[in-house]
């Protein structure tokens, strides 16, 4: 996500949506370059509507977190929506509709992901530290976790569900100062207790099990890297590696998705488009938009239809805050849908 021009912000959200843009980096018109060594295809993406526009108080939109609920509505967070807009929405991606979930505090919400232990829907407010959980319908809001890990407070970004019902939470603790101190962290199911998982990490963003729930894939938004952490099975790390190193120019890795063959739909900021790759790293193919796309400067996250191919695409900029689609290489599942 994008630097901005600093000006007076009405609202904490605004600054938490700033700095989760990343410091230190300036968005620019989407070029023509592949964000990977190897040739890849070219994966074309159609804009189905409009969800945002620019606010006033921070002079920019930013989707986030697509995720299918049970009925197959999809909702999307707006992580730099002020109080009394629509923060989480709700859209009926047939009759092409919308209409808003949640619109009220000062939260900045980064990601949605429904838990496999109580069905709710569970929500990162990089703003304040937290993780809250609601019901579908907007209503029942509880906080489930907030105070320090190791003496901190995080900032978490995206999440991901085991199948258990735990949370990992990517931490872009850090960010504010350009250090390296992102965490991964697990919070048990009950919320009780938090785990570090690997530390020192640049800025940490996307996160997603693979396929068979043997590991995690997570992004550093200011390294361009992507790792993987493999898990035993009461969630504890064996070993982290380097996976893949993306070469995005000014683009940067946001939010990861993961479909039923294992690949990666690798969202980036800083450019409208998605990075594609299989498990071994192999560059597959890039999601592109048509045309030059003037006024849209990232293509954060995608929700690839449950059993389904039809990929839903979150793309934001000065432009607006759009839903885009195309279709996926592999059926949608679990890791495909939210965080």
């Amino acid at each position: 996500m994008q630097q901005l021009p600093i000006r007076p912000l009405a609202v904490l959200v605004a600054v938490g949506a700033l700095i989760l843009t990343g410091c230190g980096t300036e968005a620019g018109a989407p070029g023509d370059r592949a964000p990977s060594s190897g040739e890849g295809r070219t994966i074309r993406a159609h804009k189905l509507m409009q969800l945002t526009q620019p606010h006033e108080e921070s002079g920019m939109t930013l989707l986030e977190g697509p995720v299918f609920d049970e009925d197959g509505r999809l909702l999307v967070v707006d992580v730099t929506a002020p109080e009394g807009k629509p923060k989480v929405i709700r859209v009926n991606v047939e009759n092409k509709t919308f209409r808003s979930v949640r619109s009220e505090g000062q939260a900045a919400y980064t990601s949605a992901q429904f838990s496999p232990y109580d069905d709710r829907l569970y929500l990162t407010d990089f703003a304040h530290g937290e993780v809250v959980s609601l019901a579908s319908d907007g209503t029942d809001v509880r906080t489930f976790f907030s105070g320090e890990i190791d003496g901190a407070r995080m900032n978490p970004d995206d999440l991901a569900f085991d199948q258990e019902g735990n949370l990992y939470v990517s931490d872009s603790r850090g960010l504010f100062e350009g250090e390296a101190h992102g965490r991964v962290v697990r919070i048990s199911r009950d919320g009780t207790k938090a785990t570090v998982l690997a530390g020192g990490l640049a800025a940490p963003n996307g996160i997603s099990f693979d396929a068979d729930y043997r590991g995690l894939w997570f992004s550093e938004l200011t390294e361009n890297r992507i790792s993987y952490l493999r898990l035993d099975r009461d969630g504890r790390v064996t070993s982290r590696h380097t996976a893949i190193r993306v070469d995005g120019g000014i683009a940067q890795t946001d939010s990861i998705t993961v479909d039923a063959d294992g690949n990666l739909y690798q969202g980036l900021h800083g450019r409208p488009a998605m990075a594609v790759y299989d498990r071994y790293g192999e560059h597959l193919g890039t999601v592109e938009l048509p045309g030059r796309s003037e006024g849209l400067e990232s293509a954060t996250n995608v929700a690839i239809t449950p059993g389904g191919t039809k990929a839903y695409m979150t793309v934001s900029g000065p432009a607006g805050g759009y839903l885009y689609t195309f279709e996926a290489l592999a059926k949608g599942i679990r890791q495909s849908n939210g965080g």
